[in-house]
């Protein structure tokens, strides 16, 4: 960790000042040309891309940090929680307010100091960490105010990852593999997705990683969950495990989607085929340049010649970095014509539907290159069976 609060034991930045002030700039020069003259990032993903701080405060009210030409980055936050954002942020300029009611007023005043009263505000409106009432509530303090929808703004730079970024996810990448080895392991008839997760998680702080993510781990008749999480649900003969599961490091996610049986389940496998060669026609075609949608596209064509065109009512895949993704990063989903471009990360899990309504498939998280997708797993994607003799 890169310290900036000495006082402050294991506090600090996990990267150089350099680097975030390298993504401060690309998201100003974003914003200057979208028109805007300042930017108020409020998601939890993207603010942590431009400071370092991780969020945990904000659940209380909206940590809006201020981007605008000739002020150094602002962060307006609960004055509870001033000292934490100052440790685990490279922002120095840190505005509090007391309680949630005050965020409009104090808010307000710095963007009238700044000369932004009557000016064009970005604002991530479709994000998780600002609701219409924050927006009413601002837009009465300052009524000269235009407000501009920039959800997309910080994801379309957060895209492409620096080397630093991607040492990262690989770092991540390393502990989802130390898990899946170990789910492979571990799987046998009888365990329950409790055990299996703890068992997971074990290898991974073992293996000296940070915390295991797990999005989805489910057994049997459960695997009809998109993201169920685990229970004490013990698997049986010729039932399927499906899991989702992503190491981290920084804040980075890299998740991967694996299908494993005890026994023998012809639609489990079946269903895998057509997940592996959906995803591997996919994989073909990325490329710097190609539209997200072009992408999203193939993968439905594969999925409709099979004969089970209401497979598939997932994406085909997504932007990923902090946070494992954010709203407002880009999806690779109809009519999103948004091109790839060398040095973003992808995951790609092609989840499929059989006939009872069980979600079965695989993933492979990708790094887009100049040359086309280079995978940063080496976990195959094929079925694991646990024989039951």
């Amino acid at each position: 960790m890169n310290e900036m609060s000495s006082a402050i034991p294991q506090t600090g930045v996990p990267f150089p000042p350099a680097e975030y002030e390298r993504r401060q700039k690309k998201v100003l020069d974003a914003a200057a040309t979208a028109g805007l003259d300042a930017l108020l990032v409020t998601a939890l993903g993207h603010a942590r891309y431009l400071t370092g701080y991780y969020g945990g405060g904000s659940y209380f009210g909206p940590f809006p940090l201020i981007l605008t030409p000739g002020h150094a980055p602002t962060y307006v936050v609960r004055e509870y929680e001033a000292e934490t954002v100052r440790a685990y942020s490279c922002v120095r300029e840190i505005v509090p307010y007391t309680q949630e009611r005050d965020f409009a007023k104090v808010c307000a005043d710095i963007l009238r100091q700044y000369g932004l009263q009557n000016k064009r505000i970005g604002l991530e409106l479709r994000c998780w960490n600002i609701t219409p009432s924050d927006v009413k509530k601002l837009e009465a303090e300052l009524p000269g105010l235009t407000i501009v929808d920039a959800t997309e703004l910080v994801g379309s730079v957060a895209a492409v990852k620096s080397e630093l970024e991607l040492d990262a996810m690989r770092n991540a990448i390393a502990m989802t593999e130390v898990a899946l080895s170990t789910f492979r392991e571990t799987l046998r008839q009888d365990v329950t997705e409790t055990e299996m997760s703890a068992a997971m998680q074990a290898a991974v702080r073992k293996a000296g990683g940070e915390e295991l993510r797990v999005v989805s781990l489910v057994f049997g008749e459960r695997t009809r969950l998109a993201h169920g999480l685990p229970a004490d649900h013990p698997i049986g003969c010729n039932e399927p495990a499906v899991t989702e599961i992503g190491g981290t490091k920084f804040g980075y996610a890299a998740g991967l989607v694996r299908t494993a049986v005890i026994g023998r389940n012809p639609e489990v496998e079946s269903l895998l085929s057509l997940s592996n060669e959906a995803l591997d026609t996919a994989i073909d075609m990325i490329k710097p340049g190609v539209a997200a949608e072009e992408v999203d596209a193939t993968v439905r064509k594969v999925i409709e010649r099979s004969g089970r065109p209401r497979a598939f009512r997932n994406k085909t895949g997504y932007q990923t970095g902090i946070h494992w993704s954010e709203r407002g990063n880009m999806d690779i989903v109809p009519g999103v014509k948004d091109v790839l471009k060398a040095g973003m990360t992808l995951h790609m899990p092609i989840m499929l539907f059989g006939e009872r309504g069980h979600i079965i498939g695989c993933s492979d998280h990708l790094l887009v290159t100049e040359r086309g997708a280079k995978s940063l797993t080496s976990t195959p994607r094929t079925l694991h069976r646990v024989d039951t003799e």
